[in-house]
């Protein structure tokens, strides 16, 4: 029987390392691998040459928000367009967040919703949960959700009113979440901090989106991982610290697992390639987001911490609003919409992050970009180029760049926040459950085939 797939000549890059070869493809599964010299190749339905070129697994990006709905906000993606912009950027598996529209949806609506807009998505889909307050249901839902393949929860510390769960929250969902062998994702910012110095910047008038730095200090992200840590190992949860944007929030995480807890860190590629200064620009509301950019100095420091190995994973924090949803308000901080739209320049944003610009090895850049994520969160097929593993294959060539324009892209936002910039490590060919979705940057739309992926318990990742 002929493979579906054949991918000749190829560098192959995993976590562990590279080799020369050749990657087979059949029914959605990557089959043979053949070392570079074999006598003969076997016959294949579609061969590709990928001489001078490297091939590494499809993304895992850990960290989206499709189709959200916060207060008068919802973002402007469906699961259609955002994984067609993932497939674009070289991301092959997306997990987003069923988080509650307000505070009277319960945790399991809200999953249950997002299950069924997954429909549409090209590619495939996982969920985290999110807990806003605690009563007596909570227990249930938890266990409803670890049944259906949810085994992770997402907590806020900040944004009061809306998204943030109080202290007993938090402790008490972390709890059950080391019953159910699960993850707790933690978005780490002292809200009381937040509150107090965002009333600072009112008093003063200075509440537009050029002061956001100012009205989300460092401080209140460092303070608040090291409570959540200590809750943590209180209470024994494995943990996940989201958006880590200080090199000071990165080490208290190392130092709690120089201690022997279970904690691991994200950051994103727009912490590693702006700083604050984006906000003296003419156009600051396309960086809103949360928390904001930081000095240029800490942005070092932040890279220093990925380049010392102390970081697992880059993700976008995908949150698809446009220019008129950010200019709205963007004279009140409090009242315009948070997050960037960053599915599709994942990959080229991360890989001239800390490869072009901070001289890591691209082996090191497939377990920020694929392995690690897909570990971390119980994907076991995902995440390697092994036999028996999902084909979902990226290939590119390390030295191609291309200036972005994020009004040419396809997230269903008209900007980037790295629009002008000349960034490495675009896809050319993307193969995703072994169909070939970007052929030499066309795209080739598989319809609507991407899979809810249920995940393993957190011991068995």
């Amino acid at each position: 029987m002929a493979l579906d797939l054949l991918i000749t000549n190829a560098t192959i890059v995993n976590a562990d390392g590279r080799v020369h070869g050749h990657v087979g493809v059949s029914d959605g599964r990557i089959t043979t691998l053949l070392a570079q010299n074999v006598a003969q190749l076997p016959a294949a339905t579609r061969t590709i040459d990928a001489s001078g070129r490297l091939v590494i697994p499809g993304g895992v990006d850990a960290h989206c928000h499709v189709e959200q709905v916060t207060g008068e906000y919802k973002s402007l993606d469906t699961f259609r367009t955002a994984t067609t912009a993932a497939l674009h950027g070289g991301t092959t598996t997306i997990i987003d967040f069923g988080i509650p529209a307000d505070r009277g949806e319960s945790p399991i609506a809200a999953l249950r919703n997002k299950l069924s807009l997954i429909e549409g998505a090209r590619c495939d889909v996982a969920l985290h949960g999110s807990v806003l307050a605690w009563d007596d249901t909570v227990p249930a839902q938890l266990d409803e959700m670890a049944e259906l393949g949810v085994r992770s929860v997402k907590l806020y510390t900040t944004n009061r009113g809306t998204t943030m769960a109080d202290e007993d929250t938090i402790l008490r969902v972390m709890k059950e979440m080391v019953r159910l062998d699960g993850l707790t994702y933690l978005h780490c910012e002292h809200d009381a901090i937040v509150v107090d110095q965002t009333e600072t910047c009112a008093s003063e008038g200075h509440l537009g989106i050029g002061h956001l730095p100012r009205s989300r200090p460092a401080l209140s992200e460092d303070a608040s991982v090291r409570e959540m840590i200590a809750v943590a190992e209180h209470t024994g949860a494995p943990v996940y610290l989201v958006h880590q944007t200080t090199a000071a929030a990165v080490q208290a995480a190392t130092e709690a697992r120089a201690r022997g807890l279970q904690v691991f860190s994200e950051t994103c590629p727009h912490y590693l390639l702006l700083d604050e200064s984006v906000y003296a620009s003419s156009e600051p509301e396309r960086f809103a987001c949360c928390p904001p950019m930081r000095p240029a100095e800490t942005v070092r420091q932040l890279s220093d911490e990925v380049a010392l190995g102390n970081v697992h994973t880059l993700a976008s924090d995908h949150s698809c609003y446009d220019l008129a949803q950010k200019r709205k308000c963007s004279h009140d901080v409090r009242r315009m919409p948070h997050g960037l739209p960053g599915v599709e320049t994942r990959m080229p944003a991360a890989f001239t992050a800390v490869v072009t610009r901070g001289g890591l090895s691209v082996d090191r850049f497939v377990e920020l970009f694929s392995t690690a994520p897909a570990r971390i969160n119980g994907l076991r097929s995902k995440g390697v180029i092994a036999v028996g593993y999902d084909a979902d294959l990226v290939v590119f060539d390390p030295t191609e760049t291309r200036r972005v324009d994020g009004a040419a892209l396809h997230q269903g936002s008209d900007f980037s926040p790295f629009d002008g910039l000349e960034l490495a490590g675009w896809p050319s060919t993307v193969v995703s459950g072994g169909r070939i979705v970007v052929d030499e940057g066309r795209f080739v739309d598989p319809g609507p085939v991407g899979r809810f992926r249920a995940r393993a318990g957190f011991s068995e990742s």
